[in-house]
């Protein structure tokens, strides 16, 4: 038997001017996709940030109604402990009390004339 002969390398068929096309079109479909879908991932993301940004605002609504809702609150207790000290009859008992003053008779009053 003779010795086989080292088997030959098949050659590359250069490729039509079409098929070289098609795959540069093909390549170009492919990278357009991934821009496009980098550009979808980065406004979902923009979405989803703004979502979060509108969530800490609402909650901070939320802490500071609740704050105002307090303050009334007190205010509206401030403003009945005020009526009840500034009350006529309080004041009067307190005068009576501190420094023996009682109410003026309407009979005994006299008033001076200063326009003269």
């Amino acid at each position: 038997m003779a010795a086989a002969a080292p088997a030959a390398r098949p050659r590359r068929r250069p490729q039509p001017a079409k098929a070289r096309v098609q795959q540069r079109t093909a390549q170009r479909r492919v990278a357009g996709g991934i821009v496009w879908i980098a550009i979808v991932a980065a406004l979902l993301a923009g979405v989803v940030a703004l979502n979060v940004a509108v969530l800490r605002v609402n909650l901070r609504f939320d802490e500071l109604s609740q704050k105002r809702a307090k303050l009334r609150a007190q205010n509206a207790a401030l403003a009945s402990q005020l009526a009840s000290a500034a009350s006529t009859g309080r004041i009067q008992k307190l005068a009576f009390e501190q420094f023996g003053a009682t109410p003026a008779i309407p009979e005994e009053t006299t008033y001076l004339d200063l326009s003269r």
